[in-house]
């Protein structure tokens, strides 16, 4: 069988007044009788290729990096099964690796590469011993499959890895016999673990140089001494340690030497994060006004890794000043509180409102529980006291509570400030007590996003989101307002003014409602690297009973356009929108802000 000759030439045109004629003019890749998708592999590595494209023309760059690509198109080559091929690589007519190193010439014209692969291997003697029992070695680790240099790395590794995952941390591979029959075409692999004991987690050493105190270090760990090793508890350690935000880096490492009791003892390597920061946001409506957000946060402000935040909201800013509103957040997150995956919180809200259809000043107390069940599932609990006073058109009333808010998060974005795949779930649930003469009863409320990318390098995203909101117990004349629901504006229905659809009481007289529905749909389209255009259509329904979406409620409607650029922390959005059913509102709105909408 005759071999098809493949190649790819590389060619840059430079300027004669640049460069002299003797500059890195040209570089030849010829490849017989090898598959497209390894040559785009081989030229993909390639060092040539790299400085070529870096304009690094200079003779002593191209020799350096010559000499470079034999040994990546080998290993190349090898990862695919071809254990006999042959490299040339040809400086102006001269091979590469017989050139001296005292004699590299200070120009180059012009660089060929020939890469002949020779024949692909196949794997016959495939032996690993001893293994652990349940070891999943490498489907394709067997006699007849292509002999990948790749596959044994990982049957290998997955030896080792058997024996780790049932106890035994020193595990090792201590023979590797790989041989390859080149008559026959065939590599023999014959690999040996030596085991080691089988141990248990001893205790953490540190080096005492973090803020954060040792014994608060250790007790956010949670290592489970005693207990025979695991893995994944090592990992579990270190992703602890992590998301108390105090460290910047954290380093878990095994000591060489077990204890003669049988346990391993580990040493914690941590690097401080910087103990304060401060954000500041903006957002800005043509009829909500200005909305400022700042922030300050202290990450160990007890030794402990505790997390002191400060949140500021001003919303509502406009040339009326009857319409402003603020919100003061504190909370103190303290890490480890309940055994090492579940922190305590203790958090205290002042709020003064003044939206369209209510005034309220109020304050609340709670304290709870959070827990990371796994990197994307994330629950909180707690207790609260909740004393307000309102007015409305039912008028002035006092309102005080005793909650217990729940709230359950499951992210699956691939970016929280712009994401283009995955989904997010968010479910809140706040039963109350009422401490007045009211019933009692409970506020829902869910949110859910999905994201799809679809397309040319996949630079469009359909972006959908869907809001459910209910209170269950009391009568709409019962309920605090701010536990009511309303739609309108930029986070329901772009295109329709802030918290105008609620429920019309009659005689002018109207309050918020006791279900909401709430759908967005964008369409996201990449222009260029740092633009991108949407077009988006929400819609919003609030309704008197505590079903969303029944014959008591009415619906309305928003569609409109949008541009996005692409900075540092985020999109920055501006969008224009109107209405497009109810009659809640007419004429343009516009948005701006940080990230995406939703």
């Amino acid at each position: 069988m005759r071999l098809r000759h493949h190649s790819i030439a590389l060619s840059l045109a430079l300027s004669a007044a640049a460069l002299p004629a003797s500059a890195f003019e040209t570089l030849s890749f010829a490849f017989p009788g090898l598959s497209e998708d390894m040559q785009t592999q081989i030229t993909n590595y390639s060092q040539l290729v790299a400085t070529k494209s870096e304009g690094k023309t200079e003779g002593p760059d191209v020799m350096a990096a010559a000499l470079s690509d034999y040994g990546i198109i080998v290993e190349t080559l090898y990862a695919s099964g071809f254990y006999g091929p042959e490299v040339s690589i040809r400086i102006d007519g001269r091979e590469a690796s017989e050139i001296p190193l005292l004699s590299t010439p200070q120009s180059v014209n012009r660089v060929d590469v020939l890469v002949r692969p020779g024949p692909r291997f196949q794997f016959g003697r495939t032996d690993v011993t001893p293994l652990a029992p349940e070891t999943d070695l490498p489907s394709d680790f067997k006699p007849g499959e292509r002999a990948k240099a790749t596959t044994i790395t990982s049957a290998a590794q997955a030896a080792v890895d058997g024996w780790r995952n049932v106890g035994y941390p020193k595990a090792e591979l201590t023979r590797e016999d790989v041989t390859a029959n080149h008559a026959a075409r065939r590599v023999d692999v014959d690999m040996g673990v030596t085991t080691g004991p089988r141990l248990r987690f001893g205790r953490i050493d540190t080096d005492g140089t973090s803020k954060v105190r040792t014994a608060a270090q250790r007790r956010i760990a949670g290592m489970p001494t005693g207990e025979i090793y695991d893995p994944e508890e090592v990992e579990d350690v270190v992703d602890r340690l992590t998301r108390t935000g105090a460290f910047a880096t954290v380093t878990l490492r095994e000591k060489d030497t077990p204890n003669p009791d049988g346990t391993l003892d580990y040493t914690l390597d941590v690097v401080d994060s910087k103990p304060r920061r401060i954000g500041f946001g903006a957002e800005i409506s043509s009829l909500e006004g200005l909305s400022v957000t700042s922030y300050w946060l202290h990450r160990n402000i007890f030794g402990g890794a505790e997390r002191l935040r400060f949140d500021a909201e001003i919303t509502d800013i406009t040339d009326q000043s009857d319409t402003l509103d603020y919100t003061l957040t504190g909370r103190l997150d303290v890490p480890a509180a309940v055994g090492p995956d579940t922190d305590a919180y203790f958090q205290t809200e002042l709020q003064h409102l003044q939206e369209p259809a209510y005034d309220l000043d109020s304050i609340e107390l709670t304290t709870g529980l959070t827990r990371q069940l796994t990197d994307n599932l994330y629950t909180e609990i707690g207790i609260g006291y909740l004393y307000s006073e309102t007015t409305d058109d039912l008028g002035e009333r006092t309102f005080e509570l005793l909650t217990l808010p729940v709230e359950v998060e499951y992210d699956r974005r691939d970016d929280e400030f712009d994401p283009r795949k995955g989904y997010y779930i968010l479910a809140d649930a706040t039963p109350f007590l009422n401490l007045r003469d009211d019933p009692n009863g409970a506020r829902l409320y869910g949110d859910f996003r999905g994201y799809y990318a679809f397309g040319e390098r996949q630079r469009t995203v359909l972006a959908g989101r869907l809001q459910l909101g209910s209170v269950i117990g009391p009568d709409i004349d019962e309920t605090p307002p701010d536990y009511l629901f309303y739609s309108g504006g930029a986070g329901t229905v772009r295109g329709q003014p802030y918290q105008s659809l609620d429920i019309d009481l009659g005689d002018g007289d109207s309050i918020g409602g006791r279900s909401f529905a709430g759908i967005s749909g964008e369409l996201r389209q990449d222009i260029g690297e740092s633009l991108g255009a949407v077009i988006f259509y929400d819609a919003g329904y609030v309704g008197r009973d505590s079903t969303p979406g029944g014959d008591d409620g009415e619906w309305h409607a928003g569609a409109g356009i949008g541009v996005r650029y692409k900075t540092g922390i985020g999109p920055l959005r501006f969008d224009v929108a109107m209405p497009a059913g109810g009659d809640t509102g007419d004429g343009v709105q516009i948005y701006l802000g940080i990230g995406q909408a939703f």
